[in-house]
């Protein structure tokens, strides 16, 4: 399964601040015009909420709903897609304390589910993956990616 991590440094903002602002997620499509609408609904007994996601992927629309776990005391939270568009879509966001600011790490796999495509979809997919968290991170944070990688080979 393709898997992606990218990292970021935002010189200027605390984790905690790094964190509530990525958990922001109606705030994605002011950063991208890749991101075309995100709904959050109001938070479950358990803290979590689901999220309805509408993405431009390869001049189509990409829709998914997942649901959002947050972990505020280790400013992180974690995603997996409900249904949706993706075989499979879940990761993390992760904000951790580095020198006067934040380290921001974000991690995700997916499975678009078409098997016969994945050697030409999957690189296309992390590509656009991490192009449009680079440009919300910019957006949200004044971070730059630092470092990026993708694993695009099959399970």
């Amino acid at each position: 399964m393709p898997h992606v991590v990218l990292h970021a440094l935002a010189d200027a903002v605390d984790p905690a601040e790094a964190y509530r602002r990525i958990s922001d997620f109606r705030r994605y499509p002011e950063f991208t015009d890749t991101v075309r609408e995100v709904s959050v609904e109001p938070p479950l007994p358990d803290g979590s909420t689901l999220s309805d996601w509408t993405v431009l992927f390869r001049g189509g629309l990409m829709r998914w709903r997942e649901r959002d776990t947050y972990a505020p005391d280790t400013h992180s939270l974690a995603f997996e897609q409900i249904t949706g568009d993706f075989q499979s879509f879940s990761g993390s966001w992760r904000c951790e304390p580095h020198g006067p600011g934040t380290r921001v790490v974000f991690t995700a796999s997916f499975d678009l589910g078409i098997p016969t495509l994945a050697e030409i979809l999957d690189p296309v997919a992390a590509s656009t993956l991490r192009h449009l968290i680079g440009e919300i991170v910019k957006g949200l944070l004044g971070a730059e990616v630092t470092d990026e990688s993708a694993d695009t080979s099959r399970d």
